[in-house]
């Protein structure tokens, strides 16, 4: 139940994002909850594998790596789906942060 409730969280995080966030494109809060759905699948499959690969540059960097690997894992989720469109690599390094700082706080709260 919590993790269906975190789910929709962070899709609604998503879904404001994309209005608030000119170069993010989501068809409705459906696609939003997709994104999350899938940003999460890939971020628990291949982003454990890319963290555990990388902890010499994470533990360098005191964790700011693991922002280019939620970017790359964000820029992925774009890949994926096709109602879901980020225009840039910056514009996805700001909404990496922003759905990595609401994703850590969700976890967090439930």
């Amino acid at each position: 139940m919590l993790l269906i409730l975190h789910l929709m969280l962070l899709a609604g995080v998503i879904f404001i994002l994309a209005r608030m966030m000119p170069g993010i494109r989501v068809a409705g809060y459906g696609t939003a909850l997709l994104v999350a759905v899938i940003y999460g699948l890939i971020n628990v499959t291949l982003g454990s594998i890319l963290k555990i690969l990388t902890i010499p540059f994470i533990i360098i960097s005191v964790g700011v790596f693991l922002l280019l690997i939620n970017t790359f894992l964000l820029w992925l989720t774009d890949q994926i789906l096709e109602d879901f469109e980020i225009e840039d690599m910056g514009t996805t390094f700001i909404a990496a942060v922003i759905i990595t700082i609401a994703d850590t706080t969700l976890s967090w709260l439930l």
